[in-house]
């Protein structure tokens, strides 16, 4: 993927922005059963408790998805583990994540929303991501910009890190330590050198900020499909710049994830890089 995540063997149809408004009203719908179970902490006492607890919303939601975007592109292969990572084979996928920041949705936290993804050869095509709580959807096709409810979206015109509000996401659980290390000495960085510094899950969320113009960056280590590749199109169809975090083409497979407005991307990748 290059920096603008323009589709290159891929090849972008006249339908896609029908299938786009469709998948929309997907995660539309999914979002509205999952609001219909937020509101109370959900008490979990062990991890098999959590996990139980995350896979009931998960359900909730696919029972939505699965049967709606498969009859959109039967074909297409299906991906909803949200935290596989690495690239796709050739062809059509969903890449799903049915609650982005489930673990926010169990503890009555607002920052969670539902993600359906078209990938071709690799590449994201389109994407639907919906906040049930504002009922606010946000969208993107290849080429045609990105949008909120219908608005046109556009990243910031900061120039300088140093007046920059940035945001990462905390590294998956189980992950390796040297990741978390790294998480954690790129947040000292940051500190040093941006306005403000947000962490917080899920990526996804920071990424639509990127994309709207309210955070100017964007970064993370390691990072899953689901996580990234929906914000990722958002943000390069809003203008914004993708790499890896030093400053690379991002692919799937890549250790680093940098989103950023154009003016302080290369900045952004100096703090990185130290």
């Amino acid at each position: 993927m290059s920096e603008t995540l323009q589709a290159t063997d891929a090849t972008v149809t006249a339908s896609d922005a029908d299938l786009l408004a469709q998948t929309a009203a997907a995660v539309r719908e999914a979002g509205a059963a999952l609001r219909e179970r937020f509101g109370e902490v959900v008490p979990y006492r062990t991890r098999e408790e959590l996990m139980s607890a995350l896979a009931a919303n998960d359900d909730t939601a696919l029972r939505v998805l699965r049967p709606r975007l498969t009859r959109l592109r039967p074909d297409a292969g299906w991906v909803e583990d949200e935290l596989d990572g690495g690239a796709l084979p050739s062809g059509e996928w969903w890449v799903v994540d049915p609650v982005e920041g489930n673990i926010n949705h169990l503890h009555a936290l607002p920052e969670w929303a539902v993600t359906a993804t078209l990938v071709r050869d690799n590449q994201p095509v389109l994407t639907a991501v919906h906040l049930p709580l504002t009922d606010q959807t946000y969208t993107a096709l290849t080429g045609a910009g990105a949008h909120l409810d219908g608005r046109p979206l556009h990243v910031s015109q900061t120039a300088d890190l140093g007046l920059s509000v940035v945001a990462t996401s905390q590294a998956r659980p189980d992950e390796n330590v040297d990741v978390v290390r790294r998480v954690g000495s790129s947040i000292t960085e940051m500190l040093l050198d941006a306005l403000v510094v947000r962490v917080a899950v899920p990526a996804t969320l920071h990424l639509l900020n990127v994309a709207s113009g309210r955070l100017d960056a964007f970064w993370q280590f390691a990072g899953a499909r689901a996580d990234l590749l929906p914000g990722a199109l958002l943000v390069s169809e809003a203008g914004g710049r993708i790499s890896d975090a030093e400053g690379r083409p991002w692919t799937p497979q890549s250790a680093g994830f940098l989103a950023a407005a154009p003016g302080v991307h290369a900045q952004a990748v100096s703090t990185l890089s130290r």
